[in-house]
Order: C-alpha cells, then structure tokens, then sequence
C-alpha cells in the first residue's frame, strides 16, 4: 500500500510543529514473574494474553499442583493461572473465526508430581471469548474422549485459512531424540472436515528436520509451507502440492534447526504475498546430534520470495542478519517492518543432545539485541539495530514473543531443560522474567482511535472517529491504517500472524478515519483482529474486532 496523505485545516496546520525526537527502543522488566515458563503465548483479548508451558514444576499454582496454563494481564503485568487437563508442551493454535482460540497437539508424557495430567498429541484445548478484563473466570475446555485429533501429534503447526477454520500441519507421534523419527506426515483440519488425515509427500521429502512447519495462508487462499530446506503451495481445495524452490545454501529452518519466518504485509489492490525466512543452520541433517555441537555457527542467512509466477521464476532473494542466529523470531510491527528478536548464534534446538550441551541446551551464545528489517528497503540496506537495546535475559529454546494491543512486545519464556531448572550457576535456567520490548512512539504523544465497531464486514467503507495529537498534524504526513493478526507464538514461529493494510483517509478536520477492509475471507481469513493507526511512524493502541460474521467455522466469506 502506498501511504496516504491527508491535509489539516489551515488553522491546524498553522498549529503544528515538528514531531519531537522521539527516545529510543528499550526493554522493560516487569516486577512480576510468568509463573510458568511461557513457551507459547497468545493474544487473546485487548488486555490479556495466553501462555502456555509444559507440564512441570513450574512455581504458579492451581488445583494443589503446578500450572502449565496462565493468564497474563496487559494493564497491570499480573498473572492468574488457568487449569489445563492435557500436556500443551511444544503445542500449537490460533484463534477460530468465531474468536475462541485453539490450541491443538501436544506432549504424550506425563510429570511425576501430577498424576492426573493427560497425553496431549490428540489434544484439542479451547479457550472461548471471555470478557473478563481480569481473566478471571476463564478458563480451557477440554473433552478428550470426543473432542480430540485424528492422528497423533507434538510439534505441529496450524493456522486460521479462509473459511475461519485451522489447517494443522505435520508433527511427530512420540517422543523422538533430535530428529523427527516418528513423523505424522498429514494434515488435518478443525473442525475436522474429514474422517482421516490427508497424506503430504512433502512432509515426507523434508524429512527428518521438518517439526512446526512454516506455514500462512495466502491471499488466494492456498497455503505456502517451509520446512527443512524445502517448500510448496499446498491448495487445499485441490488437495494438490506445488513444488517451489529449496532455501538456498542448503539452509535448514525448521525443528531442530530453526530459522523462523513471516508472510510480508498484503498490501491492496493486489495483496501480493511475499514471504522472508530468516536463520537456522546450514548443517547437514544426515549428521547425527552426538556429532553435532553448541558451537556451531547458526546461519546468518534471510531468504525472501514473491509468490507469484515471475517471483517463483526468480527463487529466492538472499540477504544476511548481523549476526547468526538458530530460535530467532520474526514479527510484525504496524507500520510494516518486522523485528528480529531472540535466538541464540550457534547450536541447535531441542534439549541435551549434543554432548558439549551447556547445561542443557543444545545452543550457545544468546542474541541479546533484536534487529529491524524494513521490507521496502533496497536490498542489503534492509536490516538495522541501530538504537534498539541490549537486553540481559537471555531467550533462547521455549521462548516466545508477540505484538500487543498496547503496541509493544510481550517477551518471555526461555528454558533449554527438561523441567524447571533454575539456580545462580545455570546459564539457561527456566526463565520466568517477563519484559515488554517498548518501541519509541510508547514515550510520545499518539494517535488515537476513539471507537471501532465490534464487528467489520469484508469489502466495506469504515469511518471511526480519531483523536490526532498537534505533533502529527500536518500536511503529507504519512498514514497507515494495518490489520493484524498478532499470532500464537511458539518454537521461533508466529503461526497466522498477518498484517494487511488498509486504504484509509483522515477528515480535513483530522476527527475521523475511513479505511476499507479487505475484499474477502481469503485476504484475511475470517476471525478477531487488531487495526493500529500509525501516522509517521507513531502508532496508536490498536482496537480489538471481529472481521466477518463471527460465526464458528466453517464461514465463507
């Protein structure tokens, strides 16, 4: 999308000045801790967001036993712990068209010091809207007896397609050492639109480095997967797998070697889809993990391909981080670049496999200090940390990150070990310190949307009203109007992050926005979103709604 403009009244643009220096980037510490290792998280209303751990001894409790499912609140950094029947560890999820989030697969192990919890590979956790701003009240539905999978799976991947349902993509049936060895080479739907998974000669040929999958849905409503050095267009109506080119330089960037990766932002009228795939390890994956080590250099490596017949000629565009990194994750900012953040510059993931494990982790040399990379940017221009900060905890394997409605980054998590492992002399222990990641319009005067409708239809012209602060108006200034889906994190990944931006004006008067919303259901599949208004580069807090009917899925629409 090309910005727009818009122009201020005289008497308004007589008023104002130049926007201030803005301060930099800088990591807040909480006072208070997760709780629970917070390996996957989820935005699941304006002010709470979802984390879950494995079963373990965690310190948050509930029920007389350690919880591995939390609710931590945005406006006052609090945590309230959820009760979770099944084993969520290396699990994955999204939100349904009808708003309630799915988080799907899991751990077929058990912990010592709780008898009680279930196998989690079959496991199907619903989380429903709730309107408790506390989270109190909330809580996860499970029924394995009649709610469950149809094939067995830990480390898979989902994601919300056009008819507000998820694809869930691949994984393994048991526990495995490094590799994936037991794969479940499928994919599946839920709701089930099938009575059998559908076999995947992909998930086949990218065999044994393929756990969670990249994958997104595009605007056409087919889906792009990566994983190992290999990638496809799957087209779920066909059933049918198009074969594109590998990752260059026999770059792997799934599971144990993760890269992560992200559909750049749809922009109208076309919505053309690009995907850039950042890190992971250029390693042989005949090499087994007792001939492997931490030491290892991670790629430094950025892999970036337009979805569209001449882009799939071209293959992919390479470019490089500053630095190496395995476990990086990327994720969308409002105005359209995506930051780097976590990962470690050499090793693998997984936990003690590798015999100069540091303690247990199979990485080493944690990436302290994130990057930005600007997609419009020529290239090798692209990727920038200058004056983003250092911070001094390191999120390594289990880690997670998302975009909030606030419109900073939720960091936490991290935990290279078996269970719950922390001490002075452990340099990865179970990390339990949430900070936010504060971009510098956090400390400046912002844009506001002042009300939105719950619910936007596809194809509409949507007027709201907005505050504008004195410093942003003026003439030409730059204006960007973005729905998100800020995604599940988990395991380097943002399964179903999207980011579509809008055409959009403000009122002469500089009261109200009119945007119009995406054409359809493929363009950004039915479900919750978040839409920011960003004026030069100054973003407001972002307005919860339902895009599409809300109806559970299927919907098309």
């Amino acid at each position: 999308m090309k910005p727009s403009s818009f122009s201020i009244v005289p008497l308004l643009a007589a008023l104002a000045t130049a926007a201030p220096s803005a301060p930099g980037w800088r990591f807040d510490l909480k006072q208070a801790t997760s709780g629970i290792v917070a390996l996957e998280s989820i935005v699941v209303s304006p002010n709470l967001v979802l984390f879950f751990d494995r079963a373990s001894n965690d310190p948050l409790q509930i029920n007389g036993h350690s919880a591995w499912g939390a609710l931590w609140n945005l406006q006052n950094s609090s945590v309230i712990p959820l009760d979770v029947l099944s084993n969520s560890f290396c699990a994955s999820g999204a939100l349904l068209s009808n708003g309630s989030m799915v988080s799907v697969g899991g751990d077929p192990n058990g912990f010592v010091n709780n008898p009680g919890i279930r196998n989690g590979t079959q496991a199907i956790r619903i989380f429903e809207p709730c309107a408790s701003p506390t989270g109190e009240g909330c809580t996860v539905f499970e029924d394995p007896a009649n709610l469950h999978l149809l094939e067995r799976r830990w480390y898979p991947s989902s994601v919300r397609i056009f008819d507000g349902s998820l694809l869930i993509v691949g994984g393994m049936h048991e526990d495995a050492a490094f590799y994936n060895i037991d794969p479940a080479l499928s994919f599946e739907f839920f709701p089930p639109k099938e009575s059998t998974p559908r076999p995947s000669e992909f998930l086949k040929r990218s065999l044994p480095t393929n756990l969670f999958p990249r994958i997104f849905a595009l605007p056409d409503g087919k889906v792009f997967m990566v994983a190992n050095n290999q990638s496809i267009i799957y087209d779920i109506e066909a059933n049918t797998e198009t074969i594109l080119p590998d990752i260059p330089n026999g770059v792997r960037v799934t599971n144990p070697m993760d890269g992560s990766a992200i559909l750049l932002p749809l922009s109208p009228p076309d919505f053309t889809p690009e995907v850039l795939v950042c890190g992971g390890s250029a390693v042989d994956d005949r090499i087994q993990p007792e001939n492997l080590s931490s030491q290892i250099p991670a790629t430094s490596q950025c892999s970036r391909i337009k979805l569209t017949p001449e882009g799939i000629a071209k293959g992919w565009e390479v470019e490089h981080m500053l630095e190496g990194r395995t476990m990086p994750e990327l994720v969308h900012l409002p105005n359209g670049q995506v930051l780097i953040a976590n990962g470690a510059r050499t090793g693998f993931a997984a936990i003690a496999q590798v015999p100069d494990a540091i303690g247990n982790s199979n990485a080493d040399h944690a990436v302290l200090t994130p990057s930005l990379y600007t997609p419009s940017a020529p290239l090798g221009r692209r990727i920038s940390n200058a004056g983003m900060p250092t911070s001094d905890v390191a999120r390594v394997y289990h880690s997670s990150i998302t975009l909030t409605p606030q419109g900073n980054f939720l960091v936490a998590g991290s935990n290279p070990n078996a269970q719950t492992v922390v001490g002075p002399n452990v340099k990865f222990p179970s990390e339990f310190r949430v900070q936010t990641l504060d971009p510098p319009f956090m400390f400046v005067d912002r844009p506001k949307i002042v009300s939105a409708p719950k619910k936007i239809g596809f194809g509409k012209k949507v007027t709201v009203p907005v505050s504008i602060p004195a410093s942003l108006r003026r003439p030409n200034a730059k204006l960007q109007v973005s729905l998100m889906d800020l995604g599940f994190s988990s395991h380097a990944f943002h399964s179903s992050a999207r980011l579509v931006f809008m055409d959009a004006s403000i009122s002469r008067d500089g009261k109200s926005l009119t945007f119009t919303t995406p054409p359809n259901g493929r363009v950004y599949p039915p479900g919750p979103a978040t839409i920011f208004l960003t004026i030069d580069d100054v973003t407001s807090e972002g307005a919860w709604v339902m895009v599409g009917s809300g109806n559970p899925p299927p919907t098309l629409e």
